[in-house]
């Protein structure tokens, strides 16, 4: 099939199957290789092709490819993109579970204040409910998983990133100013945020 076979079958659904194995059967070696190369394991790269292949599928239905780069490259750069921030997700993840391990396991001396932490960990989250749902995720995004506003807009789907830097910094305001009466729970909001 020739790259203009293949987008019209996918654009009017005709054949999808067949134009699916097709792409497995092309470029699922090519594409895959850089998973496989980059720290990831075989099922990894099965997964991230899975991936690829349904997003393509959407870009392709959506009308927006439009067919600047071939197939083969189209789908190589979506795959090594995807598979970064998968690796960016797992590392965030990781480190977040070295920091609990951390916590948990320096000891008895160390109960009441891994007691007090979780304590303000849900005054916070209690706090975050009251600023709304966008808020929350956006702070969230940013101070737990270490987004950066290039993803948060993606996630969130916002003009740009000045828009998502500006709505971060209201919502950090209205977090501020509810907890702002609470000093141990402002002064922990601090010491998270700043240190």
């Amino acid at each position: 099939m020739t790259d203009d076979e293949v987008i019209a079958n996918l654009r009017d659904n005709r054949q999808v199957d067949e134009t699916i194995r097709f792409l497995y059967r092309e470029y699922y070696d090519f594409v895959s290789r850089y998973v496989v190369q980059n720290s990831g394991r075989a099922e990894d790269a099965q997964d991230m092709f899975q991936e690829v292949i349904i997003a393509f599928i959407s870009v392709v239905q959506r009308g927006k490819f439009r067919g600047e780069a071939s197939i083969k490259t189209f789908l190589y750069t979506m795959n090594r993109n995807m598979w970064l921030n998968e690796i960016k997700k797992r590392d965030r993840a990781h480190a977040r579970e070295q920091r609990y391990e951390k916590l948990a396991g320096s000891g008895e001396a160390a109960a009441p204040d891994f007691m007090e932490q979780r304590e303000v960990h849900n005054e916070l989250m209690k706090s975050m409910e009251a600023i709304g749902d966008t808020c929350r995720q956006i702070l969230l995004l940013f101070y737990y998983e270490n987004r950066s506003m290039k993803e948060i807009l993606a996630t969130l789907h916002y003009e740009n990133e000045q828009v998502v830097r500006n709505k971060k910094s209201k919502c950090m305001k209205k977090l501020e100013e509810l907890i702002r009466g609470n000093n141990n729970l402002y002064l922990q909001l601090k010491t998270i945020l700043h240190g």
